[in-house]
C-alpha cells in the first residue's frame, strides 16, 4: 500500500507545477508536490546572502504583459513586494571590450532591411531566418543573433520564431519590467508554503505506474510510494522521460524534443571593487558563456551581483577564470559563489506537432503535464500552460 494518497500529485516544483497545484488547490483538492531539488521554484532561483542581499540565478525579469503570472502575484497578496527595474544598458562583448549595441550594427544594412519587419511572418520560420530578414544576415550574424541566444542560454538560430516571443496584452496598472523584493523565488516560496498544498522537498521521483485499481502508484528514489487517482508531470522534458517508462508511448513522444544543458554560476562582489559600468547585462560575441546577467537594474548600495550563463562542459575553474577576467577582478573578489545547472527545452520547427503528440500521450494515459515545451518558454507560458491544464483536469472529474 502506498504511504498516502491525494487528489492530486504534481512532479516537480518548479514554477509550472506549483501554479498547476495552486489552481488545482483554489477547486478544493488535496495536492501534494514533490520535488528532488531542496528549494522549490525551479528556474525561478533567487540566492539570498545573509546579509539579506538576494540576486536571481536564473529568470531575472518579469513583464505587465504577464497576466497569469501577476494574477498568481495577487492571489498570494505579493503585490506589494512588486519592484522596479530601473534602467541599464545591455553590453556586447567582443575583443575583450564592452561595446553598445548601436555601435555594432550596420546602419545602411538595418535601413535596407528594416521595410521587410511588416511583410515577414513569424510562424513557420525559424529565429535566424526571421530575425535576419529585416535586420539583414550580417547584422543577425554579428549582434543580434548572440543577443537572442542570450534569452534562451543556447543557440537561437533554428527554434521556432514564434516561440521566443510573443505579443501579449499589458496590464497598465502595473510597472512595465519588475521584479519581487527578495526575488522571483518569492512566489513559489509563497505558494509552497500554502496550507492547502503539501510539498516535499529533496524527494525525488524513480517511477509513475499505474494500479490494478487505476489509481497512479508514485514511487521515490528512496522507496516512498504516493498514490493519487491524477498525477501531474512538471518535470523538464530529460527527467520526465525517465519517470513514465511504464508508458512506452508517452516516454517515446517525451524523447523526441530535443533539449540542453545550461551551467550558470552567481558570484557577489563589493561594489568598490568593480569599475565595471553599471549594466543590465552583458552578451559576448562568441565565448564561453551566452550571457552576464546583473543585478544592476535592483541596485544596492554595497553590493553587486552577476549571473553567468555558460555552455556546457566547463570546469567550475574555467568558468570562475572567464568571470573575473570579464569583471576585472580578482577571485578573491568574490564574496559568493553558486552554480546551477538546469535543462532546458530547444525546440526545432514542427515542436508544436511534437506538443501535441506529448498532449495526446499523456492524456491517453490518463496523466496530465505542464512545463516549458509547449507554447513558449516564458515564465508566463508556463503558468499559463498550467492553468488551462488543470481546468481540464477539473473538467475530466
Amino acid at each position: 500500500m502506498s504511504e498516502k494518497v491525494h487528489d492530486v500529485i504534481v512532479l516537480g516544483a518548479g514554477i509550472s507545477g506549483l501554479s498547476f497545484a495552486l489552481f488545482a488547490a483554489q477547486a478544493g483538492r488535496r495536492c501534494l508536490v514533490l520535488e528532488a531539488e531542496d528549494r522549490v521554484g525551479g528556474c525561478l532561483h533567487s540566492e539570498r546572502l545573509d546579509t539579506g542581499y538576494w540576486y536571481e540565478l536564473g529568470a531575472h525579469t518579469c513583464y505587465n504583459s504577464y497576466g497569469t503570472f501577476i494574477d498568481l502575484i495577487e492571489e498570494r497578496s505579493l503585490s506589494d513586494r512588486i519592484i522596479p527595474r530601473k534602467k541599464a544598458p545591455f553590453k556586447m562583448l567582443r575583443d575583450g571590450t564592452l561595446r553598445s549595441i548601436a555601435r555594432e550594427l550596420n546602419f545602411f544594412e538595418l535601413l535596407r532591411s528594416a521595410p521587410r519587419l511588416f511583410k515577414t511572418k513569424k510562424p513557420g520560420r525559424t529565429v535566424q531566418s526571421y530575425f535576419s530578414a529585416f535586420v539583414g544576415a550580417k547584422n543577425y550574424q554579428n549582434v543580434l543573433g548572440h543577443f537572442l541566444s542570450a534569452v534562451p542560454s543556447q543557440r537561437a538560430d533554428e527554434l521556432p520564431a514564434d516561440l521566443l516571443f510573443k505579443k501579449r496584452p499589458r496590464r497598465k496598472d502595473i510597472i512595465k519590467s519588475y521584479s519581487l523584493a527578495g526575488g522571483l523565488q518569492t512566489l513559489p516560496d509563497s505558494i509552497a508554503d500554502d496550507p492547502r498544498i503539501t510539498t516535499l522537498r529533496s524527494t525525488k521521483v524513480a517511477s509513475v505506474e499505474k494500479s490494478p485499481e487505476g489509481r497512479f502508484v508514485v514511487t521515490t528514489v528512496d522507496g516512498q510510494t504516493f498514490e493519487s487517482p491524477q498525477v501531474v508531470l512538471a518535470l523538464h522534458v530529460a527527467a520526465a522521460t525517465e519517470v513514465v517508462a511504464a508508458f512506452p508511448a508517452l516516454a517515446e513522444a517525451l524523447g523526441a524534443l530535443e533539449s540542453v544543458q545550461v551551467d550558470s554560476v552567481g558570484v557577489v562582489v563589493n561594489k568598490e571593487r568593480l569599475a565595471l559600468e553599471n549594466v543590465a547585462g552583458i552578451v559576448p560575441a562568441d565565448d564561453l558563456f551566452f550571457s552576464a546577467v546583473s543585478r544592476d537594474p535592483l541596485p544596492d548600495a554595497k553590493y553587486r551581483a552577476f549571473s553567468f550563463h555558460f555552455k556546457p562542459g566547463h570546469s567550475l575553474d574555467t568558468r570562475l577564470d572567464r568571470i573575473t577576467s570579464v569583471l576585472g577582478i580578482e577571485r578573491g573578489d568574490l564574496l559568493a559563489i553558486r552554480e546551477k545547472r538546469v535543462v532546458l527545452p530547444s525546440p526545432r520547427l514542427g515542436h508544436g506537432a511534437r506538443a501535441a503528440a506529448i498532449e495526446k500521450a499523456a492524456h491517453d494515459a490518463g496523466l496530465f503535464v505542464t512545463g516549458n515545451y509547449f507554447a513558449g518558454m516564458a515564465i508566463e507560458d508556463c503558468v499559463k500552460r498550467s492553468s488551462i491544464e488543470c481546468a481540464r483536469m477539473l473538467a475530466r472529474i
